[in-house]
């Protein structure tokens, strides 16, 4: 179970994966970390929010770690635990950050070793940037926390996993299964990436920042992307984005119907309903 005397590791010290040794480390815990820039670790040291960091694969850190957090793309954390588990010590508990859980948390625990477990989880918090730099983990107290486990978790990773959550300060945790996950998170957040790209992309005016109010701010907030971890979150989720998709479409289509007939009453009752729908999310 994680105490105060567990010591985490982070691999991948990017936005979130710093924003995790930042929530970790001002709440008294040992935090180490793995990074892709040697420039990304020393920021960490200096500003203090990591006791130990490397560039390179640290088979020490890998051993002291009680808990491994792996903030890393879908495709390069399968690849980084397939080519690294063998350096982590026995009884070690391994998580995740990933937007996607098909096709990654099956595929690591068919190939996982039996003295390790991997359970999956996802916090649902970000920026419109990127990179350790801009990390902070104020960005979690009004955000939510998924844990994904599957037949293959123990209750103790379960509630280790929630633990995390709860030291980070999530504003609500939640528990679905990958199918769940998946699917939710194609209408919650791959759809709205997607509407926020679209609107951005179907005018060609080039000065659209000179006219636009707040609403149009808002809605278009997430288009500034990262295009190469969004094509493979989109693309791992291809079924459930493309049933999302369909359905956004369909009742895009009715609204165009209602509009053209000028059905005024029928107009009236999906904004009634889209209001009251949108008002649970401030009682939060």
């Amino acid at each position: 179970m994680i105490n105060k005397d567990t010591k985490f590791l982070i691999v991948g010290l990017g936005l979130i994966g710093g924003s995790y040794a930042k929530g970790l480390h001002k709440n008294g815990y040992t935090v180490y970390a793995l990074a892709h820039k040697q420039s990304d670790i020393d920021y960490a040291l200096k500003e203090g929010f990591i006791d130990k960091g490397s560039a390179e694969v640290d088979k020490d850190l890998l051993k002291e770690a009680d808990v491994i957090i792996v903030s890393l793309y879908p495709v390069k954390e399968v690849e980084w635990l397939k080519e690294n588990q063998q350096y982590i010590r026995p009884g070690t508990l391994i998580t995740d950050v990933c937007g996607i859980k098909s096709g990654v948390i099956d595929v690591i625990q068919d190939f996982l070793r039996e003295d390790l477990e991997m359970i999956a989880c996802h916090p649902m918090a970000g920026k419109e940037v990127y990179g350790v730099i801009n990390s902070d983990e104020k960005i979690f107290e009004k955000a939510n926390y998924i844990v994904v486990p599957t037949e293959k978790n123990t209750n103790e990773a379960i509630e280790d996993a929630k633990k995390i959550g709860e030291i980070l300060n999530f504003a609500n945790i939640s528990t679905l299964s990958v199918e769940e996950h998946d699917n939710i998170i194609g209408f919650v957040s791959q759809l709205t990436h997607i509407l926020a790209v679209t609107l951005m992309t179907c005018n060609e005016d080039e000065h659209l920042e000179k006219y636009t109010g707040d609403s149009f701010r808002d809605l278009t907030r997430i288009a500034r992307i990262n295009e190469n971890m969004w094509t493979e979150l989109f693309i791992m989720n291809k079924k459930a984005l493309l049933e999302q998709i369909t359905s956004f479409e369909d009742q895009l289509s009715l609204i165009k119907r209602l509009l053209i007939a000028e059905e005024s009453e029928d107009l009236k009752e999906i904004f009634r309903k889209s209001t009251k729908r949108r008002a649970l999310f401030d009682k939060k």
